[in-house]
Order: structure tokens, then sequence, then C-alpha cells
């Protein structure tokens, strides 16, 4: 019999049959950076029986001010190798797939075609991997959250989940509608994003390794945010607690246009 104790503050805010259900689970993260690290832990902490996990990359020490396995004694080491090592720490009994691997498409179809995953999500960084990855998932109906760019942002308060397609001030998420909708795919994926504007004097250019063609400066807490909201999204969605997703922006002008005439007429 499994040793829960470890969970016995989970157990006291979810239930039995609640944390049971995240036991039976299986989630697929994918991306292992600054969100998806963090993402990878929480689910891990959460109880959640299995995952896997997928990553080709290595640390880099441009990742220490923002990664979980990023450390000054880890440069030049696999992120999944180094994040599958701390998920086993925390349980031990976990059911652990651990993919070192870029994200191609046939490595898209290849995984995502190996098992039954209850969710997936997806932290990646880079647009074509990351398109490649939503589009296997929306063919095959899985459940997906999806993460917008954490970067170039400072106010995690801002932080809001919608369906891709209402998602604003965000220029990844800009870039991956446009990619989308030119494959048929116009709604149907939740993402999490910042509706905080994008400050544009910390982006840089890159030399196009991994598809990235520029990357804006970050700190610390951020991509960490935004991986607690992804698990999150994850979690709840598993367990039948509502998510609220933001509204179009449309629809905010209307409700917005309508409460003011109600104060004007009370005035």
């Amino acid at each position: 019999m499994s040793d829960l104790a470890w969970l016995g503050r989970t157990k006291l805010l979810i239930g039995e049959e609640r944390l049971q259900k995240l036991q039976n689970a299986h989630v697929l993260v994918v991306g292992l950076g600054g969100v998806g690290s963090f993402a990878a832990e929480f689910i891990a902490r959460s109880g959640v029986g299995t995952m896997t996990i997928v990553d080709g990359d290595v640390v880099d020490p441009s990742n220490r001010n923002r990664q979980l396995p990023a450390l000054a004694t880890t440069h030049g080491l696999p992120k999944a190798d180094i994040m599958a090592e701390r998920l086993l720490a925390i349980n031990p009994e976990l059911k652990l797939t651990s993919i070192r691997e870029f994200l191609s498409p046939e490595a898209a179809e290849a995984i995502l075609s190996s098992t039954k995953f209850d969710y997936v999500m997806d932290c990646i960084d880079s647009i074509t991997p990351k398109v490649t990855f939503l589009t296997t998932a929306y063919k095959k109906g899985l459940p997906v959250v999806s993460s917008m760019g954490a970067g170039g942002k400072i106010d995690p308060t801002k932080i809001r989940t919608a369906d891709l397609f209402d998602t604003r001030e965000c220029y990844l998420a800009s870039l991956v509608r446009k990619r989308l909708r030119k494959l048929g795919i116009t709604s149907g994926i939740k993402a999490v994003f910042s509706a905080e504007k994008v400050m544009d004097e910390s982006l840089m250019l890159t030399d196009g390794t991994n598809f990235k063609k520029s990357a804006y400066g970050t700190i610390s807490y951020m991509p960490a945010a935004f991986g607690g909201v992804c698990a999150s999204v994850v979690l709840r969605d598993l367990l039948g607690y509502p998510v609220e997703m933001e509204k179009k922006l449309k629809a905010l002008a209307s409700r917005e246009k309508k409460q003011k005439a109600i104060e004007a007429k009370k005035k």
C-alpha cells in the first residue's frame, strides 16, 4: 500500500475521492524551461500518479535567473534528466517517463500516440514546435493548456486564462494564432497569458537556435507564476473545479459600455 501521508494537506483540501483521481491521472508536460519546470513540479507535488516530461535542451548559464533545473552546478546538463531526478525525489512512487528530445512533428505524433494522457501541457517557447504540438494534440481531442509568453512582463497579477483566440498583449500568442488559423483551428485551446503590455525595450535578437529568433528579458518569478497557473488549470479541470476564462475584448468592452450607461442613468 502506498504511503500517502505526504499528501495529507492535499487530501484535507480536496478530499479522498479527488485525491484518488489525481493518483490515477497521467499528465504530459512538454518544455522544462522557466514555465514548464515549475509546472511539472507543481503537478508532481499535487499527487498526480503518472507523468511524462519532454525536453531536449541542456542548462545554459542564462537560465539561472528563472528555471528550476538551472544551478551553477548544472550547466550543460540535460534539463529532462535533472527534472526527472527532482520529481522522483518528491514522489519516489511516481510513474515517470522522461524523454530527452526536441519536439519535431514526428516526435509530437509519436509521443501523443504512445499512451492515453488525461491532460497535456504545452510550455514550449519556440513557434514551430509549439504549433506542431498544439495542432497534434487538438486533432487527437486531448485536453490541453498552453503557456503564452512570460517574457517582457513583470506583474504576475495580470496573468489570465482564456481560449487562445481570446488572448491579448502577447506577441507569441499572436504568432501562434496566425499559424493555427491557417491550419483550420480557431478555438478550443486553453491558454495562460498576461494582459500586461509587453516591455518592448527588453527584446533581444537571437541566433535562431531551436526556432527562436528573438527573446524578451525575464524576471525570476514570472515564469514560475505562469507555471503555477498552468498547473492549476490542469488540476482544476481534472478535479472538476471551475476555471474562469477571460472573455473576448469585444464582450468586455460591451459590458463596460453597459455599466457606464447604467451608472450615467443613476446620476
